[in-house]
This record gives structure tokens, sequence and C-alpha cells, in this order.
């Protein structure tokens, strides 16, 4: 009897050291994204997951899915309303008409780089609260780097990238439409395998990609045309989102523009790398644009916002308003 008093007590004793979270058992979330896991929204992706479970003590797990094995990139928001993730990321650019107002950033307006993209997209959502977001929890919302041209063949000119296949999404076709390229409509996974059999000579997106999807083996030049941008949100099912204790809400609620920033800061720091190590290792080339040429280029993509405006007003949304903020937001954000 006195042995088995004698564990009672010890067993007592080393539960006392465990936290009550540990005890009643974590709480279990899934979080889904399309692009493979070397690339800035699956590490961001990653850097979120240690943040939260660190700062919840380990109250909370998070199961990362990326490169589409839960959900798919054109399905992620629609599949986290019904349940089938927890959380998801998407990029808004594949569903430019449900999410108008965010993806407003896409525009060809002159923001410089991912941080003040990204903090000139959550400003635009924590303003205007579009509806499209209305049956999910946003947990934060950031962009990539400002696009630029990567191709088999040197682009130097207008007339260089007349008639030239490129891989675009979303309103960066309209992009390259109004440079006289094709724009040719692929999710990025799908590009390299374009590229190789042809199908494009090259794509018009961030240069990050340049390295983590290797683009830099089958494009040996970069044009910088430094234009639109990507948004991308990452949003929770919301019965899951109101189940969640409040101490653990809390810690994702201080997260959402800490991570905007973040993922902002990370993003423009890798694209610096890529460029490099695609110099170093594929000795690409980086083909830069004069003053006077990169003006003719800017001023054939002035139709397309005057267009978005007109368009957008037409179904009620304060189209204007919103390009004004973005241009005052990017203004602040860049130091101007």
């Amino acid at each position: 009897m006195k042995r088995i008093l004698g564990f009672f007590v010890a067993a007592v004793f080393v539960i006392g050291f465990f936290p009550a979270s540990s005890l009643a058992g974590a709480v279990t979330l899934s979080y889904a994204n399309f692009p493979p896991a070397p690339t800035f929204p699956c590490v961001q992706m990653e850097r979120w997951k240690k943040e939260v479970e660190a700062r919840t003590n380990g109250k909370v797990v998070i199961n990362t899915y990326p490169g589409g094995t839960l959900l798919g990139a054109k399905n992620m928001m629609d599949g986290v309303i019904a349940g089938q993730a927890d959380i998801g990321c998407l990029c808004m650019a594949y569903q430019p008409g449900r999410f108008a107002i965010t993806n407003a950033v896409s525009l060809p307006l002159g923001i410089p780089n991912s941080t003040v993209g990204s903090l000139v997209l959550w400003d635009l959502y924590k303003k205007y609260s579009p509806k499209a977001f209305s049956k999910v929890k946003v947990l934060t919302m950031f962009t990539t780097a400002p696009s630029n041209i990567m191709s088999k063949i040197p682009i130097r000119s207008l007339k260089d990238i007349k008639g030239v296949d490129l891989r675009a999404s979303g309103g960066a076709a309209q992009i390259l439409k109004a440079w006289g390229a094709n724009a040719v409509g692929m999710p990025m996974p799908a590009t390299p395998e374009a590229l190789q059999k042809g199908v494009v000579k090259g794509l018009f997106s961030s240069l990050e990609v340049m390295k983590d999807f290797k683009f830099a083996e089958l494009c040996g030049y970069v044009t910088m045309t430094d234009t639109a941008v990507y948004p991308f949100a990452v949003v929770m099912n919301m019965d899951k989102w109101n189940a969640l204790p409040r101490d653990v809400r809390q810690v994702m609620e201080e997260l959402r523009t800490q991570q905007a920033a973040w993922t902002g800061a990370y993003m423009d720091n890798h694209v610096k790398e890529a460029i490099a190590w695609s110099k170093q290792t594929h000795h690409v080339e980086v083909i830069e644009l004069s003053a006077e040429q990169k003006a003719k280029w800017d001023a054939l993509l002035d139709p397309i916002t005057a267009k978005w405006i007109a368009d957008t007003q037409a179904k009620g949304l304060p189209a204007q308003a919103v390009v004004d903020d973005i241009r005052a937001f990017a203004a602040m954000y860049a130091g101007k």
C-alpha cells in the first residue's frame, strides 16, 4: 500500500509540471498551400506555423500541406470554406473577378517591392472589408515582388517582345498584351514543362522563381520591367476560427500585420538572392531598360487601369477610390 501511495504522489508531482493544454490535448489544424515547398508562399507558411506553435506554448499544432497535396490553387478558397482544410493560402490573381478590390494591387500602379505591396494590400483589405472574404477569417495578406520578364530569348525592346508567347496569370496577361506579347495562362508549377516543350518562350512574374523553380536553367535572360505584383491571402475556415480558445485567437490576430511585413521583407531579400544566384550559377543576362524605354513601356499600360476603373465602377464598387488609396498607401510605405 505504501508503495502504491508513493507512486500516486510521484505521479501527481510530475503531472503538475505539465501545462493544462498538454493534458487536454493540443488543437490540430491543417494548412493547405498550392506551390512547391521551397517557394516563398510556403516559406511564409512554415514561419507562421512555428510562430503560432511557439506563441501558444504548444497549445496549437499545425500540419502543413504544400504543393497542392490537400487543395489546389483554384479551389483553395472554396475548399477552406467547405472545411477540406482548416487554413489555406490562395493567390487572388487566379480569380480576379472574385477578388476585385484586393486584386486591384496587381494593376500597374508602381508598387516598388513586396514589403510595400504587402502592407498596401493589408491596409486595403482592412479599409474595404471585401465581401469575398465574408465567409472566412483572414489571417494575413502579402504580395510578390514586382513582375519582370524571364525568357529564353533576349527581349531588349518592344519590337523584341511582339508576338512572343509568355506565361502570365490574372491581370498580368493584360500587361503582356499591351506590350504586344501573347499571354499564355497556366499555373506556375506547369510552366517549367511548358518552357522545355517550347509551349512558351518565357514567363512574366517576380524573380524569386528563377531560383525556386530553377527557371534560370531554362531562361537565360531577364528583362527588368518592375510592374505588377501578385496578391495572396491566408484564410481560415470560420467555424474552426470560432472554435479556437480566445488566447489562441489573440495570438493569430497579433500575427496578421506582422506576418504581412515579414513576408514582404523575406520576399524582397529572396529576389536579390535569386538574381545573384542566377547570374553567378547560370550566367543569366539581366537587361535594364533605359529611362526613355521604360516610359514608353509604362505609358502603354495606362489604359489598363483606366478600363479597370470604368468596369469596376459599373459594378457598383468604389474603383477610383481604391486606386487612389493604393497609390497613397504605396507612397506612404515607400517613404514618399
